[in-house]
């Protein structure tokens, strides 16, 4: 299933990401890409990125969430990610990227946590 992307803007800088399909190399993770590029040079600077609707990430996919991570964090922002499967949950812990994006249960859950910022 290809890669698809909804952003929803909320008030505080805060941008919700809910993706589903696969988060692989391709055209569609381009799109999906540069829609969060394009979310956070508006103004973001706090992102929850919902996997609750993705069942793989690959090395692009994981480059990708490490880059909207990056950005955010220059900003001086925050990303969460919540809704993570046990197969994607054990790639970011193999790569190690659970010790500096957090993981949450699901989207009430990172969001709290990032109104607390």
């Amino acid at each position: 299933m290809p890669l698809s992307a909804s952003i929803e803007n909320l008030p505080e800088g805060i941008a919700v990401v809910t993706l589903s399909g696969g988060l692989t190399l391709g055209t569609s993770l381009k799109i999906a890409d540069s829609q969060i590029q394009a979310v956070i040079e508006s103004g973001a600077s706090r992102m929850v990125i919902d996997l609750t609707g993705v069942e793989y990430v690959d090395s692009a996919g994981l480059g990708m969430l490490m880059y909207a991570y990056g950005l955010l964090n220059d900003k001086g922002g925050a990303a969460r990610l919540c809704g993570v499967n046990a197969r994607v949950q054990a790639l970011l812990q193999m790569t190690k990227t659970d010790t500096f994006l957090p993981i949450d249960q699901d989207r009430e859950e990172s969001l709290a946590a990032l109104l607390m910022r």
